[in-house]
């Protein structure tokens, strides 16, 4: 992968925008567009950018699930299945 390739300034934006959809597309791969030298937006597929959404949803239970560890909110697995167990039981009735 060559970074560079995916750094291209507004005003190539401007002009080669479709070139750069279709190079988005075809790599999967991000670009970060400049603005002044500075980077100022980055541009990906919509695949990517769900698959990086899910990622980061996945990041923050794994957090919080880790949170609650640590301040010992935590059940066994037997009580997990007798909870369960009494929820269905219940509802069968």
């Amino acid at each position: 992968m060559n970074i560079s390739s995916d750094i291209k300034p507004i005003s190539f934006l401007k002009s080669h925008a479709a070139d750069i959809l279709k190079q988005i597309n075809d790599t999967h791969r991000p670009v970060v567009i400049t603005q002044n030298g500075e980077p100022r937006a980055v541009l990906q597929d919509p695949e990517s950018y769900d698959n990086m959404r899910k990622a980061i949803g996945l990041l923050k239970l794994i957090s919080q699930g880790e949170e609650d560890i640590k301040q010992g909110k935590i059940k066994s697995q037997e009580q997990v299945f007798k909870g369960i167990e009494n929820i269905l039981a219940k509802h069968e009735k």
